[in-house]
């Protein structure tokens, strides 16, 4: 008798404990938890193109004529006037050789005068005057060219520019057309970035002739540089290999901070007209899936799988899977199994969004 209310009694307990855990955890599933509904409305998403940076004028600076290298007038790193001397190759050979010809020139031009009288006079033919004249021009024209090749040995500065570092040093035996540095002219910089084909033909299809595209530029330390660009040049074919087609931006550069050779991130702005949103916190992934928890008329929660178009700062576009009278589960989805039910916060969306940049997870 005694085992019989033992065993009794403790089916009772037991039976007063799983009732306790239940309550318990039906009291846990229904704990108030946020939701919204998804949005619908106008915005602009952003879309980030790797580009580099060029100088719209970036030119090698080369020997012209054979010698040694005499002087270096600038430094490395050097802003430089158009004009300016930058190197001076040994001159005296072409110095003697412009003497030569200056001294050929002049006897020359007295051969023709002296010819030129007696032609006067018809003691010569005419032929021979002529003759004299050629000799005079040719002598003349030697006399050009040698200026040319001594001009040859000063290096000066093509345009206004900034100096790269040096590939010779004073007293180096430089050949004919080695290369001397390079001249950066950096006020005006081409930033390149390559723009898939499908969104190519989204931008061709969407701008008129004369629009022009506008974009902004970050810089490697993740801010943005002040002024702003036009892509004003759209190369001829796509790469085979990538399937892109390279733009071109042109950045006004007034400050010089811009350098050719840089990296950075395009950032081109497109507006979304009348697109369905929804805050990223609100979703999970499953095998690279994207998946909201949504509510039914019950309370009662269940996961749906959607499609997500533009990815926006703390929002996504929904291509599929939602309406805008979907109650959407906003936090706690770790919280929350499919098929519990639960209470619902409702939260306005437009309350929402507005205190992404706030709260955003």
């Amino acid at each position: 008798m005694k085992n019989i209310l033992v065993i009794g009694g403790f089916t009772l307990l037991m039976s007063i404990v799983v009732s306790c855990g239940t309550h318990k955890e039906h009291q846990e599933a229904l704990k108030e938890l946020p939701v919204t509904n998804p949005i619908r409305k106008d915005t602009l998403t952003t879309r980030v193109y790797v580009s580099q940076i060029h100088s719209s004028r970036h030119i090698e600076l080369r020997a012209l004529e054979k010698g040694y290298l005499e002087k270096i007038y600038v430094d490395e790193g050097q802003f430089v006037k158009k004009g300016q001397l930058m190197f001076q190759i040994m001159p005296r050979l072409y110095q003697a050789e412009l003497e030569r010809a200056e001294a050929e020139a002049k006897f020359a031009e007295i051969e023709y005068q002296n010819t030129k009288k007696l032609a006067d006079q018809n003691v010569v033919a005419p032929n021979e005057l002529a003759l004299s004249k050629a000799k005079l021009d040719k002598a003349n024209a030697e006399l050009a060219l040698a200026q040319v090749h001594l001009d040859f040995t000063r290096v000066r500065a093509p345009f206004d520019g900034i100096m790269d570092h040096f590939h010779v040093r004073e007293g180096s035996l430089v050949e004919e057309g080695e290369l001397l540095t390079t001249l950066s002219d950096n006020h005006e910089m081409w930033v390149y970035f390559n723009v898939p084909e499908a969104e190519y033909l989204d931008y061709k299809s969407k701008v008129r002739g004369d629009s022009i595209m506008e974009v902004q530029l970050k810089l490697a330390n993740n801010k943005m540089f002040e002024y702003h660009g036009m892509v004003t040049t759209i190369e001829a074919d796509f790469n085979n290999e990538t399937g892109n087609i390279a733009f071109r931006a042109t950045f006004p550069n007034p400050k010089g901070l811009l350098r050719h050779g840089e990296t950075g991130n395009i950032l081109v702005k497109r507006p979304l007209k009348n697109v369905l949103l929804i805050p990223q916190k609100a979703t999970f992934e499953i095998l690279d899936q994207k998946y909201v928890f949504v509510v039914d008329e019950d309370n009662v929660v269940r996961s749906r799988h959607i499609t997500v178009g533009a990815e926006l700062p703390h929002l996504y576009e929904v291509k599929s899977g939602l309406k805008e009278t979907d109650n959407v589960l906003l936090e706690g989805l770790r919280k929350v199994r499919d098929g519990e039910k639960i209470t619902i916060d409702f939260q306005e969306p437009e309350d929402v969004i507005s205190k992404l940049d706030l709260h955003a997870e």
